[in-house]
């Protein structure tokens, strides 16, 4: 086969090994999504357990979405309000430290809009009394979201970052982990909890047999370039 033939289609081959390689790959995250999706199911509705204390670790494959439960009083004065995008709007998350007298856990108690920003405009729901808290154990989110970095010194937030948040409010022996608190509602209807999402995008076998199919055209591409060669074997250039 004469050099110019050779190349392309040595070239078709390799992305055709490289587009399998892919399609091979996104089947193996198929696998590994539902597996998540499985656990994750079994875990947010399994009979609440008590939060892990500090020093107690906290995997993201193994923990994150357990149900918690935790007793403490909540730290009003320390809250954080961390943007947010509801199922009810864009607003903010309301993150409160809870003293259980062991240790200080963040809790994301629920979601409100912003005109529900000032504590003033939601003092019922901002009780001093000892509370349980029910809810799903959450690994931090450092850094930031919405494409912006969190700015603690302007109390701008955009991620739940457990350790800096807790560096923020001056909390000592905080857990390395946020819990987001249940439906259970607040008085005063505010801040709403029970929003976590728990709904995951699954579209690996789409990606899957699009990168096949690519394989498959270029196998397609190799047999005309080899074709071509054999119907017109003493043509050169």
């Amino acid at each position: 086969m004469k050099l110019r033939r050779a190349v392309p289609a040595a070239l078709l081959l390799l992305l055709a090994a490289g587009f399998v390689a892919l399609g091979i790959w996104q089947v193996e995250r198929r696998a590994w999504k539902h597996a998540l999706i499985d656990a994750v199911a079994t875990r947010s509705t399994a009979a609440p357990v008590a939060a892990p204390a500090p020093g107690v670790t906290v995997s993201a494959d193994t923990d994150a979405y357990r149900r918690v439960r935790v007793t403490g009083r909540f730290l009003h004065d320390r809250e954080t309000l961390v943007r947010a995008v509801s199922d009810l709007g864009s607003g903010y998350w309301v993150v409160t430290p809870l003293d259980t007298g062991r240790f200080t856990v963040l809790v994301n108690r629920g979601f409100v809009p912003p005109e529900r920003r000032d504590p003033a405009s939601r003092a019922a729901g901002n009780g001093a009394g000892q509370v349980t808290v029910t809810g799903l154990l959450r690994v931090t989110e450092p850094g930031g979201g919405f494409l912006r970095s969190n700015d603690p010194a302007a109390d701008n937030w955009y991620s739940r970052d457990v350790a800096a948040i807790a560096a923020a409010r001056g909390l000592s022996n905080a857990a390395p982990y946020f819990i987001d608190a249940d439906a259970a509602p607040n008085p005063g209807g505010w801040p709403k909890g029970g929003l976590t999402v728990l709904r995951f995008s699954d579209n690996h076998m789409g990606y899957a047999l699009t990168w096949f199919a690519l394989a498959l055209l270029s196998l397609g591409a190799i047999w005309l370039v080899l074709r071509k060669a054999a119907v017109a074997p003493n043509k050169d250039s």
